[in-house]
């Protein structure tokens, strides 16, 4: 009963979000934590540009499959502990196995961010023979006192579920992952990191095709390698 009512949860919140245009949602619910609503969160644009609810006056929007401006060489992302949704325990030596990872950041809530999981799945399969792998962060599976909420993280294993992926789902840590999930204020959003944990190349809002994705990745790993 209990794993159906969690499954009309995903749909109810799938078809609240669909009211967005798809090239992203923003972060009305607040479930980005304390960190995201003292950077502004919510208030920005979504990446298709289309207006948030309860948007401030002169909020940045962004074009559909926009890349953020100034998102380029922001540094080590640091030591981290994160668990997954199945109490996995993640470090950063998850980076040290692959050339790149690509970090998908999403919300259970978000319908763009929940329609290209299979194809972020399909591209795992593709590039992890290239050293390329893939990693989802739940955003909004850690509650504002900082701790795992129970109900996102059964919804997310729903999702998980539901859409066969294998690669995993991470809970932010209370420092949410060193700060650098706090300045999040539209999802989904995809970043990239080399073996030695350092952010690579561009940020990249907004949900994407399997063929997009494919060729951001090529490019993305060709930058990395020089």
């Amino acid at each position: 009963m209990r794993k159906r009512k969690n499954y009309l949860r995903i749909l109810l919140l799938t078809g609240v979000c669909s009211l967005a245009i798809l090239g992203g949602c923003g972060d009305k619910e607040g479930t980005a934590g304390a960190g995201q609503e003292e950077a502004g969160a919510g208030q920005a644009g979504e990446a298709s540009g289309g207006a948030q609810e309860g948007e401030a006056p002169g909020a940045a929007q962004e074009e559909e499959g926009s890349v953020q401006a100034g998102a380029e060489g922001e540094g080590s992302l640091g030591e981290f502990t994160m668990q997954d949704i199945n109490g996995e325990t993640y470090t950063q030596e998850m980076f040290a196995d692959y050339d790149l990872t690509m970090v998908n950041v999403f919300t259970t809530w978000c319908s763009p961010c929940i329609g290209e999981i299979p194809d972020l799945q399909k591209l795992r399969d593709e590039v992890e023979s290239q050293g390329v792998n893939v990693v989802g962060i739940c955003l909004d599976a850690i509650g504002s006192s900082g701790e795992a909420d129970p109900q996102v993280v059964e919804t997310a294993k729903e999702l998980a579920e539901r859409t066969g992926v294998s690669y995993p789902f991470l809970i932010p840590d209370a420092s949410y992952l060193n700060g650098r999930l706090a300045t999040i204020n539209a999802v989904p959003e995809t970043f990239f990191v080399d073996k030695e944990g350092n952010i690579v190349g561009e940020t990249y809002s907004g949900s994407r095709s399997l063929e997009e994705w494919k060729g951001i990745v090529e490019t993305e790993r060709k930058g990395a390698a020089e």
